[in-house]
């Protein structure tokens, strides 16, 4: 890249707090956010925990001339919402909402932000579902004829996934190029790639970008459910139910965040005095379908060609990485063919480099997942400290370096990758400032 990209706010809502700042403690902490679900009764069904953020108020969050919106927000864009004031506030830039010098450019400023598939709140849409039955069974005629007369005229306006990056750009006053990225798990770290690539080709001078999903839902949890994704035999013990990597995963648990970043060129940052966490110094992407729709290839080459390529845009070697953050949930033939990937790029180099499943503390956050994870490395590389897995650790295959501790560790390059079962892969590579 000409222009040097560099990420100078980092924001973060989850089951582990309302801020990056709250998540990062408690994550070195050793602390879990999984337990029993309290939005809704799960009592009938197989998977009963998950990893839900907690209270706060939308209002909060809001300036007035926004704040009639809230009632169009879904779940997911109030995460992404609250992700994104953090972001703002930790960078240091004034917004239209937020007082602070230097005020973004609203023309000059991007946003890229990943969604995905947002579900209806039930209640609301149970009386169009109940006018359209026909014999106790839904008829779709009967729902164009009867069933849409009981929605509300805005109730679209709540599930589009563009909505997300929408109500952003409203609050902040963002008018440069947008994008919205739909592509599962790896919605987050594509919406920073592509963001970063408008602000180096100078349609833009300042960009935010994420991703967000409210995945603790009844239909989405039993969608992965019927996948065999979920991890049914540990609703008693939620905060040893995630084993990513491990030899004995059994399944995943579903949770709810999102994940923002801001980006700059590193001459801006420099210039404003700004504090930077991390620098983009590359990344990769590809697309590698599995004849098994449901799971990741088993080789997991399109995963590995993907890290190789970040790499080498960074212009290092796989043994100079210092920390490799995975996809890894937990589920069994996703985490194999993964550690079959990473094996294929670090090969003898692997037992070396420090690895943070940390989706055993918070979930598998769907659309959300890998913006975390960009956002977490970011913090780990700036801090120069490495979460600890705990007893997880025990659970790693010898080829892994797992540290059971939270330690100190000089962190000069951190590697962050991110697939979906469809096939999309992407991997960034974030450089200390300074290097």
């Amino acid at each position: 890249m000409e222009q040097r990209i560099v990420l100078t706010g980092l924001g973060l809502i989850g089951p582990l707090g309302l801020s990056l700042e709250e998540s990062w403690e408690k994550l070195i902490a050793g602390e879990c956010g999984l337990g029993e679900i309290e939005s809704f009764d799960a009592s009938a069904m197989q998977c009963r925990i998950a990893g839900e953020a907690g209270e706060f108020k939308m209002r909060s969050y809001l300036p007035k001339y926004h704040r009639k919106a809230a009632k169009l927000m879904s779940r997911d864009i109030q995460l992404a919402v609250v992700a994104a004031d953090d972001a703002f506030r930790s960078s240091g830039l004034g917004t239209k909402c937020i007082e602070a010098e230097p005020a973004i450019d609203p023309k000059r400023t991007a946003i890229g932000v990943g969604a995905g598939l947002i579900n209806c709140d039930i209640p609301e849409i149970a009386a169009s579902v109940a006018a359209s039955l026909e014999d106790g069974k839904f008829d779709m005629q009967k729902w164009g004829r009867e069933g849409m007369a009981e929605l509300t005229p805005l109730w679209l306006l709540k599930y589009l996934p563009n909505m997300l990056a929408c109500h952003i750009g409203i609050i902040h006053d963002i008018q440069g190029p947008g994008n919205n990225i739909t592509t599962g798990e790896c919605s987050g770290i594509q919406s920073v790639i592509e963001t970063a690539e408008t602000i180096e080709s100078g349609f833009a001078d300042y960009g935010i970008a994420g991703s967000g999903e409210a995945s603790v839902h009844p239909i989405t949890l039993m969608r992965a459910m019927k996948l065999g994704r979920l991890n049914t035999q540990d609703n008693d013990r939620p905060g040893s139910a995630v084993r990513p990597l491990s030899s004995q995963p059994s399944g995943t648990v579903l949770s709810e965040g999102a994940a923002m970043a801001i980006l700059e060129t590193k001459t801006g940052a420099e210039k404003r005095g700004a504090k930077v966490y991390a620098e983009l110094a590359g990344f990769g992407e590809s697309t590698s379908l599995s004849q098994n729709y449901s799971a990741l290839e088993e080789s997991g080459e399109g995963l590995a060609s993907a890290i190789k390529n970040a790499i080498k845009m960074a212009g290092i070697e796989p043994k100079d990485i210092d920390l490799i953050v995975p996809s890894a949930g937990g589920i069994k033939e996703n985490d194999f063919a993964e550690l079959k990937g990473l094996k294929a790029v670090f090969e003898g180099s692997l037992a070396e480099i420090p690895v943070c499943p940390w989706k055993k503390y918070f979930g598998l956050m769907g659309n959300a997942a890998s913006g975390a994870d960009l956002v977490l490395g970011a913090k780990a590389l700036s801090e120069g400290i490495i979460p600890g897995a705990g007893d997880l650790a025990e659970q790693m295959p010898d080829e892994l370096n797992v540290p059971a501790d939270t330690q100190e560790k000089e962190i000069r390059y951190c590697v962050c990758c991110s697939f979906t079962p469809g096939g999309q892969t992407a991997a960034a590579v974030l450089k200390r400032s300074g290097e």
